[in-house]
C-alpha cells in the first residue's frame, strides 16, 4: 500500500476519533458536574482516591497492552496471518493470568492498605470498601478487554472504536440520571453502575472482534512458548516504566490523601478530568498514528518512520497547546461556570496539570518509536529511576508544610529532565538526528508557543473578569496557535502536504 494511502488513512482515522472525542467531551463536562453535586466533595474525593489504589495495580494491564499492540502491529506489518493468530491467543492467555494476579494483589495488599492507611472518615469506610470491590471487578474486566481493543486499533478500524466509545459515554450519561433519582447510597451505586457499563462494553468489543477479525474467532489455548517468552520479556520492562508513571500520578493522590484528606483528592480529580479531555485530543491523534510508526519500522522504512515521528511530535504539541492555553488562562471563569462550587486548590491544580501535559506532549510519540525497536530495557530503567524522585521530594515538601500543589512543581522539574533523556536516547536508537529533532520540534514548538501567547495574554490582563473577556481570550488563543502553527510550526513542504491531506477528498 502506498505511503499516500497510509497518510490518508491516518487522517481519516484521526477525524473519526475526534468526532468521538468531541461527543465524549461534551457529555463528560456535564456528567462530571452532576456526579460531583450528587456525591458531594468528600465522596467524590473518596471515589478518586480509592479507585487510585486499583490503578496502582493496573501497571500490569498497561504494560501488557503496550506489548500486545506492538506485537500485533509488527505481524500486520509483516503480513503474517498465522503468527498474528498466535499473538492474539497468547495475549489473551497472558491477560487472563494478569487478571488473576491483580485479583490476588487487590484482595490482600490493596484491601489492607485501604482499611489501615487511607485517610477516610469512619462513617464512609463501609462505602469505600464497596467502591473498592467494584473498582477491582471493573479493572479485571478491562484487563481481559485489552487484546480485543488492541486488535481493533492495530487493524486501524477506528470507526468501530469510536462508535463503541460513544456507546460507553451514552451509558455513563444514563448513570448520571439514575444517580440523581436513586434512593440508595449514591457512592456505592455509582461504583456498581460504572462496573456494569464496563461489562457491557467488554461484551460488545468481543462480539465485534470475533465477527470481523479471523485471529479472534478461534482461540488456541496452547500458547507459543517462544512468543510467550518474548511478550513477557518485552512487557516486563514496560512494567518498570509503568510503575514510574503510577508513582507520579496515583501514588501522589494517595500521599495527598495522607497529608490533606479526601477534599484535596476531589480537586485533583477535577484537574485530572480536565487534563484527560485535553490529552484525549492528542491520544486520538496518536492512536491513529502509532500503528503506522510500528509498521514502518517493521518494514524497515526508516525514512518514512522518521517523518512520522517528527510530524507527530509537532502536531501533538500544537494540539495540547490549542486547548490547554485558553483553559490555563481562564480556569477560574471556566470552572465556576462548569462546577458552580469550585473545591479549594482546583484552579491551580488545573493550571499546573495542563502545564505538565504541555511540557510532556512533544516527546510522547518517541515512546512508541522506541517500543517498535523492542529494545527498551535501559530506556525504561532510566525513565523509572528519574521518575522515582517524584514521591519522596513531594512528601518532603508536604512534611515541611508546603501546600499540595508543590507536588506538581516537583514533577515539572522531573519532566524537563525526562524530555532531554527521551530525545537523546530514542534518537540514537532509531537513527534520527538529534539536531534535526531540536530544530524541527523543540525550536519550532517553542517559537509557536511564545508568539501565539502574546495576544491572549494581553487581552487576559487588560480585560475584566467576565464571560465575554474569557471568550475573547479563548478565541484569540486558539486562532493565534492555529495560525502560528501553520506559518511557523512546520517546514514549507510539510505544511503544504498537511493542508492537502486535511482538505483533499479524493
Amino acid at each position: 500500500m502506498s505511503r499516500n494511502a497510509d497518510n490518508q488513512r491516518i487522517a481519516k482515522n484521526t477525524l473519526l476519533l475526534y468526532f468521538r472525542m468531541l461527543f465524549t467531551m461534551a457529555v463528560s463536562l456535564y456528567t462530571s458536574r452532576v456526579v460531583l453535586n450528587a456525591l458531594g466533595v468528600e465522596d467524590f474525593g473518596i471515589y478518586n482516591v480509592v479507585g487510585g489504589i486499583v490503578v496502582m495495580l493496573s501497571f500490569l494491564n498497561g504494560a501488557m497492552a503496550g506489548a500486545t499492540q506492538r506485537f500485533l502491529n509488527i505481524e500486520l506489518g509483516r503480513k503474517d496471518e498465522k503468527q498474528l493468530k498466535k499473538v492474539f491467543s497468547t495475549s489473551l492467555i497472558i491477560h487472563i493470568g494478569v487478571s488473576i494476579v491483580v485479583l490476588l494483589l487487590a484482595e490482600t495488599i490493596g484491601l489492607w492498605f485501604l482499611n489501615t492507611c487511607m485517610n477516610i472518615s469512619e462513617n464512609r469506610m463501609h462505602a469505600a470498601n464497596w467502591v473498592y470491590q467494584y473498582s477491582v471487578a471493573a479493572f479485571i474486566v478491562s484487563v481481559i478487554s485489552v487484546p480485543y481493543n488492541a486488535t481493533i486499533i492495530a487493524h486501524e478500524k477506528m470507526s468501530a472504536f469510536a462508535y463503541i466509545s460513544i456507546l460507553e459515554v451514552i451509558l455513563k450519561l444514563a448513570i448520571v440520571f439514575i444517580l440523581i433519582v436513586a434512593p440508595f447510597d449514591k457512592l456505592i451505586l455509582y461504583a456498581f453502575l460504572i462496573f456494569l457499563v464496563g461489562v457491557i462494553i467488554r461484551v460488545v468489543y468481543g462480539i465485534y472482534c470475533k465477527r470481523y477479525f479471523l485471529e479472534c474467532k478461534l482461540i488456541d489455548w496452547r500458547p507459543d512458548k517462544q512468543l510467550l517468552k518474548d511478550m513477557l520479556s518485552f512487557s516486563s520492562w514496560t512494567i518498570v516504566g509503568s510503575l514510574g508513571y503510577i508513582f507520579h500520578t496515583q501514588g501522589i493522590a494517595i500521599i495527598m490523601n495522607l497529608f490533606f484528606g479526601a477534599t484535596v483528592n476531589a480537586a485533583q480529580g477535577i484537574a485530572n478530568q480536565v487534563n484527560s479531555v485535553v490529552k484525549g485530543f492528542v491520544s486520538n491523534f496518536l492512536q491513529a498514528l502509532n500503528p503506522q510508526v510500528v509498521k514502518t519500522y517493521a518494514a524497515n522504512e526508516m525514512k518514512a518512520m522518521h517523518k512520522l515521528v517528527l510530524r507527530g511530535c509537532q502536531i501533538s504539541f500544537y494540539l495540547v497547546a490549542f486547548f490547554a492555553i485558553p483553559l490555563m488562562l481562564e480556569a477560574p471563569m471556566i470552572l465556576k461556570i462548569w462546577l458552580r462550587e469550585v473545591p479549594e486548590y482546583t484552579i491551580i491544580f488545573v493550571r499546573l496539570v495542563l502545564l505538565l501535559s504541555l511540557c510532556d506532549s512533544f516527546t510522547t510519540l518517541l515512546g512508541t518509536a522506541k517500543g517498535a525497536t523492542g529494545k527498551i530495557k535501559i530506556y525504561q530503567m532510566t525513565l523509572t529511576a528519574i521518575g522515582l524522585f517524584h514521591l519522596p521530594f513531594s512528601a518532603l515538601f508536604f512534611y515541611l508544610g508546603y501546600p499540595p500543589y508543590y507536588a506538581m512543581y516537583v514533577y515539572l522539574v522531573i519532566i524537563l529532565i525526562l524530555q532531554l533523556f527521551r530525545i537523546f536516547f530514542v534518537c540514537n536508537s532509531i537513527g534520527l538526528s538529534k539536531k534535526l529533532f531540536f530544530k524541527q520540534v523543540v525550536l519550532r514548538c517553542g517559537v509557536v508557543l511564545v508568539i501565539s501567547m502574546c495576544l491572549p495574554l494581553y487581552i487576559h490582563y487588560i480585560g475584566t473578569q467576565s464571560l465575554g473577556n474569557s471568550f475573547l481570550v479563548g478565541i484569540s488563543s486558539m486562532i493565534s496557535i492555529a495560525i502560528m502553527a501553520l506559518l511557523l510550526g512546520f517546514a514549507k513542504d510539510d505544511r503544504l502536504k498537511l493542508l492537502y491531506k486535511i482538505f483533499n477528498k479524493r
